[in-house]
């Protein structure tokens, strides 16, 4: 089964389009397929276009969230009701083409784990263009993946990819890298881009901002979650060795007979000296909580506290 899940939000005017095209795309692939719609709060009447919509179609399911917690909780909710072998993430602002979906799954068949779009022709704003580019660029050279279009939100996943992925904050922008660095294979494929026809872009400077910072989150994540004591225990050495240093020098200094009591670099080498040794304990810390708790159940669980209702 291919499960297609939907995040969405004041998408009313595209919801039945968008299933439309998905069975066109997708009927003719002989595959059972169902669509896993997921409302974040919508407050126009997304919500009476999705029940209809199930009513009348066994393969739509929906799930309602209590109240507009972003997209990444959408997608974590949609992932965790999908029931298909294959995953594919797709907009409901029509700006994504469904016709793309076979492709994505031919590629994945090639070996991958994950298939990301790539929008090699962007319908959107020269600004929002510039600053993706700069996003994807960054985000490329921080996490050492690199894809010309990180936040397409047109993917395909086998489901072991997306079970148990921690979504949050503005996570769902770096799955690929979520994906990389627990060691699934990734590739990108360009596709269609389509205008917005509908509703209006909630892309602004700030989410990319937000998303800069939760980059610095997923490269920790991936590179220092079972290792902690690689990072705080390097940064506590060099700050201590550096601060060790500056004493020894201050001691020479205080043999030939010079005073040191005033010096402003005695201050500054207790000072490394001390954080040195408060960095180093705070990764013998972090390495006994790893051990402890080296398997977490966020992935799983978070979704369920925000589900208000579900149409299966």
């Amino acid at each position: 089964m291919i499960s297609i899940v939907i995040p969405l939000h004041d998408e009313e005017r595209s919801i039945a389009l968008l299933y439309e095209e998905l069975q066109a795309a997708l009927e003719p692939l002989g595959q059972r397929w169902e669509a896993v719609f997921v409302d974040d709060g919508s407050v126009d009447g997304s919500f009476a276009a999705l029940t209809r919509l199930h009513d009348t179609n066994e393969n739509v399911r929906v799930v309602r969230l209590r109240r507009n917690f972003g997209k990444a909780a959408a997608l974590a909710a949609g992932f965790g009701q999908a029931r298909g072998e294959i995953v594919v993430t797709i907009d409901a602002d029509l700006q994504d083409d469904p016709a793309e979906i076979p492709r994505l799954l031919v590629k994945l068949d090639e070996g991958f784990d994950l298939v990301s779009g790539w929008k090699t022709r962007r319908r959107d704003s020269l600004r929002r263009r510039l600053l993706s580019r700069i996003f994807n660029w960054v985000t490329g050279r921080v996490s050492g993946l690199r894809l010309h279009d990180m936040n397409c939100g047109l993917k395909a996943y086998r489901s072991e990819v997306v079970r148990g992925m921690p979504l949050y904050g503005e996570l769902h922008r770096f799955i690929p890298v979520l994906a990389q660095f627990r060691g699934f294979r990734v590739a990108e494929l360009p596709v269609n881009h389509r205008p917005r026809e509908h509703g209006r872009s909630r892309y602004g400077v700030e989410r990319y901002v937000r998303g800069f910072l939760d980059l610095l989150t997923v490269s920790f994540i991936g590179r220092y979650r079972h290792r902690p004591l690689h990072l705080f225990g390097g940064l506590g050495l060099v700050l201590g060795l550096i601060g060790f240093a500056i004493l020894i020098y201050l001691t020479v200094v205080k043999a030939l007979g010079h005073s040191i009591g005033e010096r402003p670099l005695l201050t500054l080498g207790v000072l490394l000296v001390v954080v040195g040794l408060q960095f180093f304990s705070l990764g013998l810390i972090s390495e006994m909580l790893t051990s402890q708790h080296e398997e977490t159940a966020v992935g799983r669980e978070q979704a369920e506290f925000h589900v208000d209702e579900i149409l299966s």
